[in-house]
């Protein structure tokens, strides 16, 4: 496969086991992986060593808001964050908190965050992030499982983190405030025999007192980070400082295999959750070169207006940003007169005609990014390169649209924060790479294990089955729960759950996952993550949640439909009524199920596969609701429990 090379042969498997694909590498790791920076050996020499390179570079900027208004970003260099962070670090230790200890990290991203981030990898002190997106019941479980001693609080969460009150009192002794903290909330958590302070307050604490820095060494866990998780409790997930020193020499690999390596003058803005491992590791990338990072305002309706400001050269998204930024063109593009629509849908043929072919997307079209497509890169800031999606699937269609429209490299990737986040992503200019996460980066060993009851035979012609990694980038193993390690860690290799399916050009395709499959009541096995990637192709469905169980032969479904799309069939079709009331309608259910149907056969599903009933719901599925993770996965069980009632009613429908 052109972009792999196979460093060990796959085997049928024996006793019944399943059977194991060839372990495969990327072309770009052919000699080696490639090896640590010189001086590297935590994740603090990260900070330390661009600071010694370019203390004057600029390191961490926020927008400074004066009478309410948010004006030009003010910015802290690299030897004014370190500073900062010694002192922080001072107070961390005057607090009792001693290496291996744990501090937790609570709010939105700002330069508190990373600094008190900071602080934690100087001192060799467990970074805990405390999810923001999650509320308060796993806000305690998380601080009660980690024995969190030490909390960083964003202002506006600080009531939020009294909910979890007594009960955290056991471990929790100290809170900071990143901004201020008020008499009554100092009051508060002295009942509780806390010590609360300010930023300011904390950041003298530990002025009289001199604390040597710990030896840090690759082995030592740098963080723990709770998976959300679409069933039970949060998982914590134990990050050492090698994983991430060894995602940071791949990536560097891979970029400079690209020829777009990282420069100090490069910009990112941090809008993505911390408390996620796509973000952490981005930024420790961005540290590693002495580059710039700009934190947005915490408000997704002002992002734009952030990133014009900043003018970002890298971008970072998960699917949901980036189809608000498809939809939001397209519904340029559609009020904008017939002439402009023409002239656009001619330009964009024509430079997807020639990226198809082979030309580099900045020589496909030059002057239709000049006159047609410069408006688009300029509404995200004018510098962007590259546009990195994770976490979740990116449509293929809004994936081909904004590879053609930005002026930029749009890459999906995958990884696991069991993986350390980035292990596979996509390369640019090679168009056969859409609606897959390309190779691996160059660090890590992956290969397909069967899974014979789905189907997937990691030894066939086209090679599919579970996802399984291994390398130096991998966790080091789930806190307190050796048992639930030991399930996914098998002989070195990270099960990951997920299935994938290899493709020629040596990219992957992940098409399902291990445990969503249904035995329908005939005895027929039901792939339903993969069905509804197919039926979610379906330009009328922004969302899909297919249903079966043992006790039933055949499958159901709740739909939100894509509001613009239904209003525009019910005007031609003369069907009246707000959104809500189409979602209703049996004749919108009658066209929906037609399209289904339609998009099954064309599919060559089998009649099981076929959707029987289904329930337009016109809310999207949120978080909220309890029904999304923070990276957007559908929690199922929740789901099902949401859903119960409205389940029973279609199964009825159809008896």
């Amino acid at each position: 496969m052109k972009y792999l090379i196979e460093v060990e042969e796959g085997r049928n498997g024996a006793g019944g086991a399943p059977s194991i694909g060839p372990a495969y590498r990327s072309v770009f790791a052919k000699d080696g992986f490639p090896p640590l920076a010189p001086g590297l050996e935590c994740c603090w020499d990260v900070l330390r060593l661009s600071m010694e390179r370019s203390p004057n570079n600029r390191m961490l900027g926020r927008r400074e808001v004066v009478d309410g208004k948010a004006g030009e970003y003010f910015w802290l260099t690299y030897k004014e964050v370190y500073d900062i962070v010694l002192k922080i670090g001072a107070s961390i230790r005057s607090c009792g908190v001693e290496k291996r200890g744990r501090c937790g990290i609570y709010g939105v991203n700002c330069p508190e965050w990373v600094i008190s981030m900071e602080a934690c990898n100087a001192h060799g002190i467990y970074c805990v992030p405390l999810y923001d997106s999650l509320g308060a019941g796993a806000v305690e479980f998380i601080i009660c499982h980690a024995e969190v001693q030490l909390a960083f609080v964003e202002e506006k969460k600080i009531a939020e983190l009294m909910k979890s009150f007594p009960t955290v009192a056991k471990f929790l002794k100290t809170v900071v405030s990143f901004g201020r903290i008020t008499s009554e909330q100092k009051e508060e958590f002295e009942k509780f025999g806390l010590l609360s302070y300010s930023w300011d307050e904390f950041l003298i604490l530990g002025n009289n007192q001199k604390f040597d820095l710990p030896l840090n060494i690759r082995a030592d866990i740098c963080t723990i980070m709770y998976t959300s998780g679409t069933t039970g409790e949060p998982k914590g997930v134990m990050v050492s400082n090698e994983s991430i020193l060894t995602l940071l020499a791949g990536v560097s690999r891979l970029l400079e295999s690209m020829n777009e390596q990282l420069h100090d003058d490069d910009v990112y803005l941090s809008y993505l959750p911390l408390a996620h491992i796509f973000d952490r590791v981005i930024e420790e990338l961005f540290i590693f070169h002495g580059a710039s990072i700009g934190f947005w305002r915490g408000d997704v309706k002002l992002l734009l207006e952030d990133i014009g400001l900043l003018k970002p050269s890298i971008f970072c998204a998960v699917p949901r940003v980036l189809d608000r930024v498809y939809k939001g063109l397209q519904d340029k593009i559609s009020s904008g007169g017939l002439l402009k629509k023409t002239l656009f849908n001619f330009a964009y043929r024509y430079k997807l005609r020639n990226m198809i072919r082979g030309s580099k997307h900045e020589e496909a079209a030059t002057i239709f990014d000049n006159i047609v497509f410069n408006k688009v890169k300029q509404g995200l800031g004018g510098n962007v390169r590259l546009i990195l999606s994770g976490a979740a699937p990116l449509a293929t269609h809004v994936e081909e649209f904004l590879r053609v429209v930005t002026c930029a490299h749009v890459l999906q990737g995958y990884g696991l924060t069991e993986t350390c986040g980035g292990t596979f992503v996509c390369l640019p200019n090679d168009l056969s790479m859409l609606g897959t996460v390309g190779p691996p980066v160059p660090n890590v060993d992956v290969r397909l294990e069967s899974v014979p009851e789905m189907g997937y035979d990691a030894l066939s012609d086209q090679p599919r089955g579970e996802i399984c990694i291994r390398g130096k980038t991998l966790f080091s193993g789930y806190y307190k729960r050796e048992d639930l390690t030991e399930e996914v860690m098998v002989d070195g290799w990270f099960h990951s759950g997920d299935i994938g399916e290899w493709l020629p050009n040596g990219s992957l395709r992940i098409i399902d996952r291990k445990k969503n499959i249904v035995k329908l009541s005939q005895g027929e096995y039901v792939a339903i993550e993969n069905l509804e990637n197919i039926y979610g192709l379906i330009a009328d469905i922004d969302s899909i949640w297919i249903y079966g169980n043992s006790f039933e032969a055949f499958i159901v479904a709740v739909i939100n439909p894509n509001k613009e799309a239904i209003e525009r069939w019910a005007q031609e079709n003369g069907v009246i009524g707000e959104f809500s009331s189409l979602c209703e309608n049996p004749k919108v259910k009658e066209y929906i199920l037609a399209e289904l149907n339609k998009t099954a056969k064309l599919k060559k599903l089998r009649g099981f596969e076929f959707i029987k009933a289904i329930h337009l719901d016109p809310v999207p599925f949120d978080i909220e609701r309890d029904l999304l993770t923070p990276t957007f996965k559908k929690k199922r069980p929740q789901m099902l429990k949401y859903y119960q009632s409205v389940i029973n009613d279609l199964y009825k429908s159809i008896k």
